[in-house]
């Protein structure tokens, strides 16, 4: 079996509205390897989510995928008749939202969805199934989980209903979990539990992992590598580590230097100037250009494709390596 999970080429997903085409996801391109966990990261409006549910198929009108391919294990996902995209979503893709209640039906007591999720894609008696979804549960961290079963969403903290989200995901042990910042409404304590089970949901099943969030911190703990997105394009990609140590694109760049662990105490944050662009009226070129301090008269034209070593990205007067 080829190393090869996920292979996305020119991806296009446009928002057609009264106002204008919004080109939320415009030419990304990336793949994944089996088991890797890639972060994906960038302020909000950079297009993170949509390229997450374009995966998936779950962009909902008046969006759309317009062009590009997504190929997982070589099958072809756009265009893909929507009851065969059904029997593929848990099964072999899943996603974990941001809020789990998008996840978790209120009136429906937690085994009675999870033994619904296993049944819609095997053929097991409802018996095995609880047993399976007693044990995933388990997995995830839910103590008593046999008991835990049979209590509804709203009996459980809000961490635990995160888990019972991953849990379901993990149901079928899918080649792929698209993972849309589902510790952003956590505190740092939970956050930090749920990321070193994901991690090792990750290494123990095989299953790869986009793992989609605004926060670096977060994105360096849990991901080989990284993608940073600006205005529904990637910016930068490669190893976290040497992306975060050493950026050569400044949007990289100004996102680490307003961390504040990167200040001393006492010292003003630092924060990229300017806001984000409207995706209905980018300016031509380099959409980072009106907020980078390193732009010139060639930013008008979109900068190309560079790759640099280990790492790729985009822009005409990139930072230099550091020694």
């Amino acid at each position: 079996m080829s190393a090869l999970l996920l292979e996305v080429r020119d991806l296009r997903t446009h928002f057609f509205t009264r106002a204008g085409v919004v080109k939320a996801v415009d030419g990304v391109s990336f793949t994944m390897e089996r088991g890797q966990v890639l972060g994906l990261v960038g302020e909000s409006g950079s297009g993170k989510s949509v390229t997450g549910f374009s995966l998936l198929g779950l962009v909902d009108p008046p969006g759309r995928i317009v062009g590009g391919s997504i190929r997982l294990d070589g099958e072809e996902l756009v265009g893909m008749p929507l009851d065969e995209l059904r029997r593929l979503r848990g099964r072999r893709i899943a996603m974990v939202f941001q809020d789990p209640m998008m996840t978790l039906n209120p009136v429906l007591t937690v085994g009675a969805q999870m033994t619904l999720a296993i049944r819609a894609h095997e053929k097991v008696t409802g018996v095995a199934a609880r047993e399976r979804a007693a044990s995933v549960l388990t997995r995830v961290g839910i103590p008593d989980a046999a008991a835990r079963l049979d209590a509804y969403p709203h009996e459980f903290s809000g961490g635990m209903r995160q888990r019972v989200a991953i849990a379901i995901a993990m149901t079928h042990s899918p080649g792929l979990i698209v993972a849309d910042e589902p510790t952003t409404a956590l505190d740092v304590s939970i956050q930090a539990q749920i990321l070193h089970e994901m991690r090792e949901l990750s290494r123990e099943s095989g299953t790869a992992l986009v793992w989609i969030s605004h926060d670096l911190a977060t994105v360096s703990s849990v991901a080989e590598r990284i993608m940073v997105m600006y205005a529904g394009r990637l910016v930068e990609e490669g190893p976290t580590a040497t992306v975060l140590r050493d950026p050569r694109h400044p949007y990289t760049r100004g996102l680490l230097d307003s961390l504040p662990a990167t200040a001393r105490p006492g010292q003003e944050l630092r924060q990229v100037p300017g806001n984000t662009p409207s995706l209905l009226a980018l300016p031509p070129g380099c959409p980072f250009a009106p907020r980078c301090v390193r732009a010139s008269e060639r930013c008008v034209e979109d900068p190309e494709h560079r790759v640099d070593a280990v790492r790729a990205f985009r822009c005409h007067h990139p930072l230099e390596r550091a020694a």
